[in-house]
């Protein structure tokens, strides 16, 4: 009886003491990615032989605390975990914006993999209004990323025309992400080439994950789109139009109390809350972000 109470003992402590250095692991991880309050930079002090977790890099201090508080909108981890989304791959984020999914996949992708950010040439752009979006938005966006060069300093900018975009060799990437962006190239009436485009730089085998916000069924996508708003099914025509094949969908991001018919289309939710006069904001704040589509497609093998 005494031998097998120690034997017990042992093993306990020796689960406690792998428990602790495993905590200490992380902690040592996310110590390395310390934020330099005087500067405001990420300082990387030895940065790891092996990436990171998914789960380590959301809790990295360079994520603002209002982009933190978007993650229950976003489900970064389970969106990204649906589309297969692993630290040695190449991935071609597509129009970043402000940079909020950049600020995860760069340094997720930073050790073993490569992250490459595709923006709109401003010179390329039909109308004066474009042009200067994009020659502010792509200024901005080079600037976070010059900011903190031990996080962003392996990111790849490629700058493309919307009318024919190029993203890379053809077929070079293990993934091509969008989030929130197919309305705008509806609009623009170039969305037939961004998913060509798409097609053309993805490894055989390679996968497209959309993310969008997501108009009633049934709705004509030339109108919808002016509201930020596009159908399941139109998404999946240009995707299969293009040569891919649907692989599976996601409710992850659904998201059930959006009515999808607000005055102001999709940016009356959070985050940006153009709310209409004489309207309540709180009203528009319980909502929530955009019911969004999740959708896996892949480029056939053969």
């Amino acid at each position: 009886m005494r031998n097998t109470l120690t034997t017990v003992v042992a093993a306990v402590l020796l689960a406690a003491c792998a428990t602790q250095d495993a905590r200490k692991t992380t902690e040592s991880r996310n110590d390395a990615l310390m934020a330099d309050t005087e500067s405001g930079r990420i300082a990387i002090a030895a940065r790891p032989a092996t990436s990171i977790d998914m789960s380590e890099v959301l809790a990295l201090r360079h994520r603002s605390d209002a982009n933190r508080a978007r993650d229950v909108y976003r489900h970064p981890q389970e969106t990204l975990s649906f589309f297969d989304v692993y630290p040695h791959h190449t991935v071609v984020e597509v129009t970043p914006g402000g940079g909020w999914y950049t600020e995860i996949l760069a340094p997720y992708l930073r050790t073993n993999g490569q992250l490459v950010a595709q923006i709109f040439d401003p010179a390329a752009q039909d109308n004066q209004r474009s042009r200067d979006y994009y020659t502010k938005s792509n200024a901005e966006f080079r600037a976070k990323l010059a900011a903190n060069p031990a996080l962003y300093d392996r990111v790849r900018v490629v700058e493309t025309p919307a009318s024919a975009p190029v993203l890379g060799s053809p077929a070079s990437v293990d993934r091509v992400l969008t989030f929130r962006n197919v309305h705008n190239w509806t609009a623009a009436k170039k969305d037939k080439a961004m998913f060509k485009s798409f097609f053309d730089v993805l490894k055989p085998g390679g996968v497209l994950g959309v993310v969008e916000h997501r108009a009633a069924p049934g709705t004509d996508p030339a109108v919808s789109a002016e509201s930020g708003y596009i159908t399941e099914a139109y998404v999946i025509e240009l995707a299969t139009a293009a040569g891919f094949e649907l692989a599976g969908r996601s409710e992850v991001n659904a998201n059930p109390k959006d009515t999808r018919d607000h005055k102001n289309g999709v940016w009356t939710l959070p985050p940006v809350l153009r709310v209409p006069e004489g309207e309540d904001a709180a009203k528009y704040r319980a909502i929530g972000e955009s019911d969004r589509m999740t959708l896996k497609f892949v480029k056939p093998a053969r």
